[in-house]
């Protein structure tokens, strides 16, 4: 799981792995090496050494005849060979030798110490269809402490998904370290409560809600992911969803229309229309932000497939009425010859995108970056549905396919009334296993400019880790494997097979201490009820 391009059998029968087995590290592979010890090697109890007696070994090694993240895994006799085109393609094939011994590999200690493993003898080859693969974690609306975010990139490494898209910023609370503007998360990171349930619920949690990361802790968050070859791609959102940076910094407010220092975190959802200045003010501003936000999250050129360079400014559901009433604003639309609030957004957008550009990196922000042109080098996330990508990859800019109608995670998995608080369409295991992320509109040439695709979790309604447990498994191990796999036409996908081999993937999921939603439905502990969800009846839209 994500079903392998070709798996054959070597000989009948089985390969054993035991406390003798010698693991070799080839060069480039240590830290693959490193990973298979602290995960296989707690698993079973053997300390896999680098040199022994023992014909029984694990050989690391890189092909470059193999595609940059493709791999090849040899399970013949002793020998056992986990071949790949980079160190992420050696990473990958690790993953799958781990699912090769079985669920309770994937555990943090020996059930039976001193046991031996079984191994099917095998060969499997395989090479992922996207090189974007990616998951989005919403750590603004409900904040998730650091070991929460360890725990998130070991399961998206488990899915082999390679692009952790991390939203550090909203109207609800501001959740990294800014040494130059503590304010941000003096201030920012906390609100006095939060709506419980749909923006509409009556329900309140009247409990201070927030927390931050630090400095150190962004540094750890993000090797971490490198030594699981996954890019982090922070979002700090601009100029919309910013009421938690305007109530610590005022004066990034709209001043002239309210008074933004009656402004608090804000502590319901919704689109809040409270945005920032589009003043000079608030450029060097948030380029002091952004000065510190490369530094926690450097652009490694090393890391295949180079994704680590994004950064991502949101740029998504910025109410204009402040701007229409502002004189500053509509003075600076005037002074730089713009048509409109749309197309002062633009700008907005465009400087950051030179800015960032002038410092080697890539700016990738949300659709409605495409409101009032397009920022010449910009990436787009398209979210609300495929016609922002389509769009995008017509006029020469690579998109991540992220349609909410598809892949949001935070909608419901079915229409039961039982489903805890349900927001959106209905979005089964299946309808996620029939997601196709490249329309068939584009041209050939179009859909080369489609990087991947992403899966979305917004946490309005997910008040903890088991919330977010709930509604991200078992759906991402379908959307994972749309992400990877070379899967047929959706209509052609074999969705019984998928089942069947979930059974196995259940009891790695149960291994890993993941509350994921039962085939059957929710178990008793995972319902909400009285919870306001904003259910919405009939199939989603298809475009």
């Amino acid at each position: 799981m994500p079903a392998p391009r070709r798996i054959t059998w070597n000989q009948p029968g089985l390969s054993r792995l035991d406390e003798e087995t010698r693991l070799e590290a080839g060069p480039g592979t240590e830290g693959v090496a490193r990973w298979l010890r602290a995960t296989v090697g707690a698993a079973t109890g053997f300390p896999l050494p680098e040199h022994g007696d023992s014909e029984w070994r694990i050989a690391l090694a890189i092909d470059p005849e193999l595609p940059p993240e493709g791999y090849r895994v040899v399970i013949d006799g002793w020998d056992r060979l986990i071949l790949g085109g980079s160190a992420a393609g050696v990473f990958w094939g690790a993953q799958t030798f781990r699912q090769l011994l079985g669920p309770d590999a994937f555990r943090r200690a020996p059930l039976r110490p001193g046991k031996d493993w079984d191994l099917p003898e095998v060969t499997v080859e395989d090479a992922p269809r996207f090189r974007w693969r990616g998951l989005m974690l919403d750590v603004a609306r409900h904040f998730t402490p650091k070991e929460g975010v360890l725990r998130h990139l070991d399961l998206m490494a488990a899915h082999k998904l390679n692009v952790f898209h991390f939203h550090l910023t909203d109207d609800q609370g501001w959740r990294i370290q800014i040494e130059r503007r503590p304010r941000l998360t003096e201030v920012g990171s906390w609100r006095a409560r939060t709506k419980f349930g749909h923006r509409a619920s009556p329900l309140w949690d009247e409990k201070p809600h927030g927390g931050y990361y630090t400095q150190d802790d962004i540094r750890e968050i993000v090797a971490y992911a490198a030594e699981r070859h996954i890019a982090v791609v922070p979002e700090i959102d601009v100029p919309g969803h910013s009421q938690a940076a305007i109530a610590a910094y005022p004066e990034l407010g709209n001043t002239d229309v309210i008074d933004t220092t009656r402004l608090s975190v804000w502590d319901t959802w919704g689109v809040n229309p409270n945005v920032l200045a589009p003043t000079d003010n608030t450029l060097r501003f948030y380029e002091g932000v952004f000065e510190e936000v490369l530094e926690l999250f450097p652009a490694d050129a090393t890391q295949f497939p180079g994704f680590s360079a994004f950064i991502h400014v949101g740029g998504d559901e910025c109410p204009k009425d402040q701007w229409r009433r502002s004189p500053a604003a509509q003075a600076r639309i005037k002074e730089l010859g713009l048509a409109d609030e749309d197309e002062l957004q633009s700008w907005f957008i465009r400087h950051f995108d030179k800015w960032l550009s002038a410092r080697g990196r890539r700016l990738i922000g949300w659709d409605e970056i495409l409101e009032g042109g397009l920022a010449e080098g910009a990436a787009v996330s398209s979210w609300r549905g495929y016609a922002g990508g389509i769009a995008a990859a017509r006029a020469g800019h690579d998109v991540v396919m992220c349609p909410e109608q598809q892949v949001y995670l935070d909608h419901r998995q079915a229409a039961g009334e039982d489903e805890p608080v349900p927001i959106g369409y209905v979005r089964t295991l299946e309808d996620v296993y029939r997601f196709e992320p490249v329309p068939p509109e584009l041209s050939a040439a179009e859909a080369g400019r489609v990087l991947g695709t992403q899966a979305n979790v917004w946490t309005e309604a997910m008040e903890d880790h088991a919330r977010v447990d709930y509604q991200t498994h078992p759906r991402l191990a379908a959307f994972a494997e749309v992400a990877w796999s070379a899967l047929p036409a959706p209509a052609q996908r074999d969705f019984a097979g998928f089942e069947e081999r979930m059974t196995a993937h259940y009891a790695r999921l149960d291994a890993l201490g993941v509350g994921y939603r039962p085939p059957a439905g929710p178990r008793p502990w995972q319902r909400r009820p009285g919870v306001l969800g904003r259910p919405i009846d009939g199939p989603p839209p298809s475009r």
